[in-house]
C-alpha cells in the first residue's frame, strides 16, 4: 500500500535499495560481481590474473560499503525530519493499558503490545544502527523537542486512562498494570457506590521519628568509631550517622546523607565531623553523587558539602589535618586511580589532587605535626605525600629487609611523630618521623592481620587483631604489657573511652566496651548479611529478625539489645510469631523451616517443604494453622496443636505460576490471600488449600493483617513508573488507620489506611541506604520497625 506525499510517513515508505536482508528498512542494492572462474579447479588463469580478479572484487566491495553508508545517512536524516510528526500523529490514536502502569495511567507508548510502541521502537533501532554506521548524531534541540512532545503525550494518556478506570470502578474493580501484566482488584460492596478515582486522599496526621538504629558498619569500613567530649560515641550504619550516649541509652542521628556512609573523621575541635558517602541512584534514575559532608555534632546542622560531582564512585577515606587547626581535609575516591585530594573545607575549595594507587587504599591521614604531610596505606604499599602549593609529591615506603605485606591495614602516630603501621601479616612497623624507612619492627604481633592501632593519651599503644581476636597493650618501647583474648569478635576499629576503657568495633557489626584484662560488654549489636525476616511479638515490645548470616535474634525495643541470639544451620529469610507469643517460626533460604521457643530459644520443631526460599511464614489468628509460602510457587498449610509445638500437613495451595511473595489470613482463619512474583492475587480456603475463584465473598473479606503489596486497600502505595519490585513490603497498623510501605530505594512511607487512591500522598523517610525489605508496627502501634537488605540495618521509628 502506497502513502500520499502529504502523509508524515511518506518518506519512510520510499523504496530503498536492498543490500541488507530484503526485510530491512535500510537495505541497499548489491552491485553484481562478475562471475569468478578463477576458483575452478580447471581454470587456466595464472596467479597474476587471480590476484587481479581479487583486487577488482575488493574494490567493488569497498564501493558497496560507501554506498551503504551514504544511504544510511540519508535515511537517518529522513527519520529525524519525520519523527516529531510521527509522535504527534500517534498521540491521536486511542491509548491502551500500558506496562509499568498505575491504574492504567502510565507512560504513553510503553505497553509491550502497543502498536505505537512498536513503531517508535523500530525507528529507534534503525536510528541507532545508522548512527553506529555513520557516526552521525542528532542535534540537541530536536532531542529537547522530542522530550516535550513525550511529556505532553504522557499527560494525554493519563487523562484517557483515568476515564477508562473510572468506568471499571463503576463495574466494581480497578486495574493497574505492572510490567504489562494487569492486576485486577475488586472494590468492597460498602465502597462500590461511593468510590471514585477523582477523590484525593490526605497524608496521615501521624508521622515517624527515627528513634534507634540497630547495628554498626564494621564489616567493610575502618576508623569509624570515636568518642566525643559529650560522652557520645559516633559511628554510622546505612546512611545514618549515629551519636550514642551509652550512659543514658539515647541516640541522636545525622540524616544528611542519601546513600551508604563509608568513612568518618572528627576535627581537632572534637565538635566538627566529616563523613563521606558512596554514589547511588534515586527512584527516578537521578544520580546521587558521592561527596563529603562537614557538619556540627551539637546542632546536627550541615556546614559544608565537598566534592559534589567531583568524586566518582565512593569516598572511602577522609581525615582532618591536625597541626594547623584542622584547616584542611583529605579524601580518597574509590575510583580506578584512587584519587587523593586535599581541600580547604571551610571555603569548599580543592587545593590539590593526585592519583594515589592502582590498588585499594585503606587509610589516609594527616601527620599530627606537619600539615603538609599525608600518609596513605593499602594493598602492598604505604606512601608519604608532601603537599607543596597545589602539588602532591609521593615518597614510597621501603620495606627493605623486612617482609613486605600484602596489605598495610592501618596507620597511627607516636608521640614523637613516628608513623606506626599494622599489616595483614600480623607485623607492626615503626617508620621514623620524616622518613620512609622502617626504624623498628614487632614481627608477629598478631596472628593474622593487625586491623587497628590506637595511641592512648599516656603514650602507650593498643593494637587489635583480626584472626586471633586479641587486643594487645604495648608500652612506649613496643613491649607487650597486657592483652585481652577469648570471646571478642574480629576487631575493626578502636577508640579510647574513659581512663582504662576502650570501645571496640568489630567485623560482626557490633561495638563492645572493653577494659583490660577481660571486661567485655556489648553495647551495639546487629546482623552482618542481607536481612529480610521480621515479625513483632503479639503482646510485648519485642520483635524477631533473621538474616542470611544464619542468625535469629529476639530484640527488646526498650533496651535496644537482643534478648537472645541463636545461630541456625541455614540462611534465614522469614519469621512469624504464634498468637500466644510462646513460639516463633523461621523460614530459611533452603526450604527448611523451624520453630523456636521464645523463652529458651530451644528448637521445638523442624520441617522441610521443597528446596527453595521460604519467603513468608505466618500463623492464622486463632493459632490453629501455619501458612508457609515458598519460592516453589506453593503455599503449605499445617495444622498446629499443643500451643504451637506440634505440626501436621493439612493442605497445599497450588495455582500460582510464580514464587509466593506475601500472604495474609482472614480474621476468621478460614481464608488466605497471596501475592506472587508475577503480580497475581489469589484466594484460598484453609486448611484444604482450595483455590477460591468467586470474588463475591472475597471482595468483602476482613483480613487480620494487610501485608500483601497488591490489593485494593494498598494499591495507592505504588508510585509512577513502578515495575512491580519497587515496593517490597506493606503493613497495616493494628488500629487500621495507617499503612506503612518499604520501597526499593531506601525509603519508608507512611500512608492513611485504606490506601485505595492512585498515587496516594504520604510522609517519606530516609535512613536505609539499600532496599528496605520489611516493615511492621508493634502490637500497640507505638513504634514501627523497618529492616534494610544490603545495609543489614534495623531501624525503630516512633509514631508521633
Amino acid at each position: 500500500m502506497s502513502l500520499p506525499p502529504s502523509h508524515p510517513l511518506y518518506h519512510l515508505s520510499l523504496p530503498v535499495p536492498p543490500s541488507l536482508p530484503p526485510s530491512h528498512p535500510l537495505s541497499l542494492p548489491v552491485p553484481p560481481c562478475p562471475p569468478d572462474d578463477t576458483v575452478s579447479a580447471s581454470s587456466n588463469l595464472d596467479m597474476e590474473d587471480r590476484v587481479s580478479q581479487l583486487e577488482q572484487r575488493l574494490q567493488l566491495q569497498e564501493d558497496e560499503i560507501q554506498l551503504l553508508k551514504a544511504a544510511l545517512a540519508d535515511a537517518l536524516r529522513r527519520l529525524g525530519c519525520c519523527e516529531d510528526q510521527v509522535r504527534q500523529l500517534l498521540q491521536a490514536l486511542p491509548s491502551r493499558p500500558l506496562s509499568n502502569g498505575y491504574v492504567q495511567q502510565k507512560r504513553l507508548l510503553s505497553s509491550p503490545s502497543s502498536p505505537k510502541k512498536d513503531v517508535l521502537q523500530s525507528m529507534k533501532r534503525y536510528r541507532l544502527y545508522a548512527e553506529r554506521q555513520t557516526g552521525w548524531l542528532p542535534d540537541t534541540d530536536r532531542q529537547a523537542n522530542r522530550q516535550t512532545v513525550c511529556r505532553e503525550a504522557e499527560r494525554q494518556a493519563r487523562r484517557q486512562t483515568d476515564r477508562q478506570t473510572d468506568r471499571q470502578a463503576e463495574d466494581g474493580y480497578v486495574r493497574m498494570f505492572l510490567r504489562g501484566r494487569p492486576v485486577t482488584m475488586h472494590i468492597p460492596d460498602a465502597q462500590r457506590d461511593s468510590y471514585t478515582l477523582d477523590h484525593k486522599g490526605a497524608a496521615p496526621d501521624r508521622k515517624l521519628k527515627l528513634q534507634w538504629v540497630y547495628g554498626y558498619r564494621g564489616r567493610d569500613c575502618r576508623s569509624n568509631l570515636y568518642l566525643l567530649p559529650t560522652g557520645e560515641i559516633v559511628y554510622f550504619n546505612a546512611s545514618v550517622v549515629v551519636l550514642l550516649n551509652t550512659e543514658e541509652q539515647q541516640q541522636r542521628h545525622y540524616m544528611g546523607h542519601d546513600d551508604d556512609v563509608k568513612c568518618l573523621s572528627v576535627h581537632p575541635d572534637m565538635v566538627t565531623i566529616a563523613t563521606g558517602q558512596v554514589a547511588g541512584n534515586s527512584k527516578d534514575g537521578k544520580v546521587l553523587h558521592p561527596h563529603v559532608r562537614v557538619w556540627d555534632s551539637v546542632s546536627l546542622n550541615t556546614l559544608h558539602v565537598l566534592g559534589m560531582g567531583v568524586f566518582d564512585r565512593a569516598v572511602t577515606c577522609v581525615a582532618f589535618s591536625k597541626s594547623n587547626g584542622g584547616a584542611h581535609l583529605c579524601a580518597v575516591d574509590d575510583a580506578n586511580d584512587h584519587i587523593l585530594s586535599v581541600w580547604n573545607w571551610q571555603k569548599e575549595k580543592q587545593l590539590a589532587e593526585v592519583k594515589c594507587s592502582n590498588d585499594s587504599v585503606l587509610g589516609a591521614v594527616f601527620h599530627p605535626m606537619d600539615p603538609n604531610l599525608i600518609v596513605t596505606c593499602g594493598k602492598s604499599h604505604i606512601n608519604f605525600w608532601t603537599m607543596e602549593g597545589n602539588t602532591l609529591t609521593k615518597k614510597q615506603g621501603l620495606f627493605e629487609k623486612h617482609e613486605k605485606p600484602k596489605y598495610v591495614l592501618c596507620v597511627a602516630f607516636a608521640e614523637n611523630g613516628d608513623a606506626i603501621t599494622g599489616d595483614s601479616s600480623g607485623n607492626i612497623y615503626v617508620w621514623a618521623k620524616g622518613g620512609s624507612r622502617i626504624s623498628q619492627a614487632v614481627a608477629g604481633a598478631h596472628e593474622g592481620g593487625v586491623f587497628s592501632l590506637l595511641v592512648l593519651k599516656d603514650g602507650t599503644m593498643v593494637s587489635g587483631g583480626g584472626k586471633d581476636r586479641r587486643v594487645v597493650l604495648w608500652d612506649h618501647d613496643y613491649t607487650k604489657q597486657s592483652e585481652m583474648e577469648g570471646c571478642i569478635l574480629r576487631l575493626r576499629a578502636l577508640s579510647e573511652g574513659k581512663p582504662g576503657e576502650l570501645f571496640v568495633g568489630t567485623t560482626k557489626n557490633a561495638i563492645i566496651r572493653a577494659a583490660f584484662p577481660d571486661t567485655l560488654t556489648p553495647i551495639v549489636q546487629g546482623h552482618t548479611d542481607e536481612l529480610w525476616g521480621l515479625d513483632v511479638h503479639p503482646s510485648m515490645e519485642q520483635f524477631i529478625t533473621c538474616a542470611q548470616d544464619k542468625l535469629v535474634q529476639l530484640w527488646d525495643t526498650n533496651s535496644h539489645q537482643p534478648l537472645w541470639s541463636k545461630a541456625i544451620d541455614d540462611q534465614g529469610r522469614s519469621a512469624g510469631f504464634h498468637p500466644s507469643g510462646g513460639v516463633v517460626a523461621v523460614g530459611t533460604m533452603s526450604g527448611r523451616w523451624l520453630v523456636l521457643d521464645t523463652d529458651t530459644r530451644d528448637l521445638v520443631s523442624m520441617h522441610t517443604d521443597g528446596n527453595e526460599i521460604i519467603s513468608n511464614i505466618k500463623y492464622s489468628p486463632d493459632g490453629n494453622y501455619l501458612a508457609v509460602g515458598s519460592h516453589d510457587n506453593f503455599v503449605y498449610i499445617y495444622a498446629v496443636t499443643e500451643n504451637g509445638r506440634k505440626y501436621s500437613r493439612a493442605g497445599k495451595c497450588s495455582g500460582h505460576s510464580s514464587f509466593v511473595t506475601h500472604l495474609d489470613w482472614s480474621q476468621d482463619s478460614h481464608y488466605l490471600v497471596t501475592n506472587s512474583g508475577d503480580y497475581e492475587i489469589l484466594f484460598w480456603e484453609a486448611p484444604s488449600g482450595k483455590h477460591v475463584t468467586s470474588m463475591d465473598a472475597m471482595r468483602n473479606m476482613e483480613w487480620a493483617t494487610y501485608t500483601c503489596t497488591l490489593g485494593f486497600n494498598a494499591f495507592g502505595v505504588w508510585p509512577d513508573g513502578a515495575d512491580g519490585t519497587d515496593v517490597n513490603a506493606v503493613c497495616k497498623s493494628h488500629s487500621s488507620s495507617l499503612l506503612a510501605s518499604a520501597d526499593d530505594f531506601g525509603k519508608v512511607h507512611l500512608f492513611t489506611f485504606p490506601c485505595s487512591q492512585p498515587r496516594a500522598p504520604s510522609h517519606k523517610y530516609g535512613g536505609h541506604s539499600s532496599h528496605v525489605t520489611n516493615i511492621a508496627f508493634l502490637h500497640d502501634d507505638s513504634h514501627l520497625i523497618s529492616t534494610g537488605g544490603k545495609d543489614t540495618s534495623i531501624m525503630q521509628w516512633a509514631v508521633v
